[in-house]
C-alpha cells in the first residue's frame, strides 16, 4: 500500500462526546489512490465522508481522537511539521470544501484570494505573472476577469464554488480532495468543471478523491467507487462493476433511490403524474404570487483608473424583466445555471433586497410598496429554505432554539408548546432521536443534516408559500427521496405552495408540476414539466438536458 500516491490505513476518527464515550465517526477505513486515478466516495449525509477528507489533511479539531495512518508519496501526513503541512496543503493536496464560504474571506476580493494563494506558495512569480495565471484559472471555471474586484457576497452560491475550485487547482496539486464540489452548480457548469478536473488528471497525473452523494456524476467521471455507510467502507471496486452488480444492501438501496428520482413518471401511473397534468392552471384561479416586470440590477464598483477612462458604469442585470405567476397548491420549479439570477429572484420576492423595478404581489398585496415592518408580518406566510444552511442557522444556538426562533418572532407559541412543535418537526424531517438533535449545535451536524434543520425551521410557522433554494442539493439520493416525499405530504396536509429552485433537472422532473427555465436574468421557457423534458423549445433548455448526467445511461 505504501507505493501508492495516497494511502489511508485503518483510519479511525472520534469526535469528543458530552458523556465522554467514544463513538467512531470513521471506523477502520482503508483506501488508496494511484497517480491520475479518480476515486468516488459516496454515502448518505453524516456517514463520515467529509470527516475522512478533513482527517487526511489534518484539518480536524485538536480534541478529535485519531488512530491509523495516512501517507502521501510514502510520507506520513500525521508526522509532518507545521512547515511541511503548509506546503502539503495546496501544493501537494488541495481541498475543495462543500461550503465555499468556509474557504473564502468575506473581506477579500476574488482577486486578492488568488494573489494571496500564489504569493504564499510561489513567491518567485512577479505580481503580473501571478495575476495572469489567476485570471486564466478563473476563466477556466467560467469566472470573468471583470469580476476580479468583487467580494464573495456579490457572487451566487454556484459562482463562489467555482472560485473555490479555481483556488484548488491554482497550484497544480498532485491530489485534489473534492468534497461535494458541484453541489451548488448547475449541470452545464458542473460538467465543464469536472471535465476540466479530469483533463488535469490525465495531463498532469493529478489524482482526485471525489466525495459526493451524486451517483450519476461519480459514475460518469470516476474510475473507482467506494461506498461509505456509518463510518465504514462497505463496498469498493470499478464504477461499472459496482453499479451493475452491487454487493452490499446499502449500495443497492442508494442505487434504487437514485433511479427512483431519475425515472420518468408515467402518465396516470402515480400521484405526481396526475398533478403534472393539471398545469398550466386555468385562469379561473387567482395566483397566490404574481410577479410583473421584476428587475434587480447591480452596478459594479470601479477602481480609480476605470472611472477616469470610462464614463459608463458596468451593470449586472441579475433579474431582467421577469413575469411569473404561481398558483395555490402547485410546485413551480425554477432551473438554470449558477449566476443566472435564481437566488436573487427569490430574495427579491421576499423583499430581502428591494427590486430595481417591477412588482411582487402576494395574496393580492403589493409587497414592494410596504414598509419593512409590514413586509416582516407577511414572512410568516412566505418562508424560505436557503441554499446554504449556514445562512440561517446561528452557530451559537442549539438546533431546538434555531427551529423555535420563528415561532417566537411571530408570537405563535409559548416555550412549552414551541418545544413540542420543534420535536415533532425534527421527527418529520428525519432527525431522530429528536431529543438528541434538539440539544445539538449546527456545527456538530453534517451539511445534509444542517439542511434538514433549515427545512424544519422554514416549515415551523406553517407558511402558505415556501421558497426552496436548492433544499436537497446536499443530501444523498435516499435522503433526497425521503425529504421530497415529506414535502409532498406537508404540501397536501397544510395546503402549501412551492417555488422550488434547483439545478438538478431530475429532482425538478420528479417533484415539480411546472418548470421555468432561467438564463441571464430572464425566463426563457415555461411550461408543463413533462413537456419541458420531452419537447424542449429553447436551445438553452436543450443544452441543460443534454448535460445532465443520467444514472440509467451507465
Amino acid at each position: 500500500m505504501t507505493n501508492s500516491l495516497f494511502c489511508v490505513e485503518k483510519l479511525r476518527v472520534s469526535y469528543p462526546e458530552r458523556n465522554q464515550q467514544i463513538s467512531w465517526a470513521i471506523d477502520d477505513v482503508s483506501l488508496t489512490l494511484e497517480p491520475g486515478e479518480k476515486l468516488g466516495l459516496v454515502g448518505e449525509s453524516g456517514c463520515g465522508k467529509s470527516t475522512l477528507g478533513r482527517a487526511t489533511m489534518r484539518l480536524l479539531p485538536k480534541s478529535t481522537k485519531v488512530q491509523g495512518r495516512v501517507s502521501f508519496a510514502g510520507e506520513s501526513v500525521f508526522d509532518m511539521s507545521s512547515e511541511q503541512l503548509r506546503k502539503f496543503r495546496g501544493e501537494a493536496v488541495a481541498l475543495v470544501f462543500q461550503d465555499p464560504m468556509t474557504r473564502l474571506d468575506p473581506l477579500m476580493t476574488i482577486g486578492e484570494h488568488c494573489m494571496e494563494t500564489l504569493q504564499a506558495h510561489q513567491p518567485q512569480l512577479s505580481r503580473s505573472q501571478a495575476k495572469d495565471r489567476a485570471i486564466e484559472t478563473l476563466e477556466a471555471v467560467k469566472i470573468s476577469a471583470s469580476r476580479w474586484l468583487q467580494y464573495p457576497h456579490e457572487f451566487s452560491g454556484g459562482m463562489r464554488q467555482r472560485v473555490a475550485i479555481a483556488l484548488a487547482v491554482l497550484l497544480n496539486p498532485k491530489l485534489i480532495v473534492a468534497d461535494e464540489p458541484t453541489t451548488s452548480l448547475d449541470v452545464t457548469v458542473a460538467a465543464q468543471i469536472l471535465k476540466e478536473l479530469t483533463r488535469l488528471c490525465q495531463e498532469r497525473g493529478t489524482a482526485i478523491l471525489l466525495i459526493s452523494h451524486d451517483l450519476a456524476m461519480v459514475a460518469e467521471y470516476c474510475d473507482r467507487i467506494a461506498v461509505m455507510y456509518s463510518g465504514k467502507i462497505v463496498e469498493t471496486g470499478p464504477v461499472e462493476s459496482v453499479f451493475q452488480h452491487p454487493q452490499h444492501d446499502y449500495t443497492r438501496s442508494l442505487l434504487k433511490a437514485a433511479l427512483h428520482i431519475q425515472k420518468e413518471q408515467e402518465s396516470g401511473g402515480d400521484e405526481q403524474a396526475i398533478t403534472n397534468s393539471q398545469f398550466p392552471i386555468p385562469n379561473s384561479q387567482s395566483p397566490i404570487l404574481r410577479i410583473q416586470d421584476l428587475q434587480q440590477y447591480y452596478t459594479l464598483e470601479r477602481n480609480f483608473l476605470d472611472r477616469i477612462l470610462s464614463r459608463t458604469e458596468k451593470v449586472i442585470k441579475a433579474v431582467d424583466g421577469i413575469n411569473l405567476e404561481l398558483y395555490p397548491g402547485e410546485i413551480l420549479g425554477l432551473v438554470g445555471e449558477s449566476g443566472c439570477g435564481k437566488s436573487t429572484l427569490s430574495r427579491t420576492i421576499l423583499q430581502l433586497i428591494r427590486p430595481t423595478g417591477g412588482t411582487v404581489e402576494f395574496l393580492g398585496t403589493e409587497l414592494t410598496t410596504l414598509s419593512r415592518d409590514a413586509v416582516r408580518s407577511h414572512r410568516r406566510e412566505i418562508q424560505m429554505v436557503f441554499q446554504d444552511p449556514h445562512a440561517c442557522l446561528n452557530p451559537m444556538m442549539t438546533v431546538g432554539e434555531s427551529i423555535a426562533d420563528p415561532l417566537f418572532i411571530h408570537k405563535l407559541a409559548t416555550p412549552n408548546t414551541a418545544k413540542k412543535q420543534v420535536l415533532a418537526m425534527l421527527e418529520r424531517v428525519g432527525l431522530t432521536p429528536s431529543t438528541d438533535y434538539y440539544q445539538r449545535y449546527a456545527g456538530e451536524l453534517s451539511g445534509g443534516q444542517q439542511q434538514r434543520v433549515s427545512i424544519a425551521r422554514a416549515l415551523i410557522t406553517r407558511p402558505k408559500l415556501l421558497i426552496c433554494d436548492e433544499p436537497v442539493s446536499m443530501l444523498d439520493a435516499s435522503v433526497q427521496t425521503q425529504v421530497l416525499e415529506l414535502m409532498l405530504e406537508l404540501k397536501t396536509e397544510f395546503n402549501l405552495t412551492y417555488l422550488f429552485i434547483t439545478h438538478d433537472l431530475w429532482v425538478a422532473r420528479f417533484f415539480c408540476d411546472r418548470i421555468a427555465v432561467m438564463n441571464s436574468g430572464k425566463i426563457v421557457e415555461l411550461g408543463n414539466t413533462k413537456e419541458i423534458f420531452t419537447n424542449p423549445q429553447h436551445p438553452y433548455t436543450q443544452q441543460l438536458l443534454q448535460a445532465a448526467p443520467l444514472l440509467a445511461r451507465i
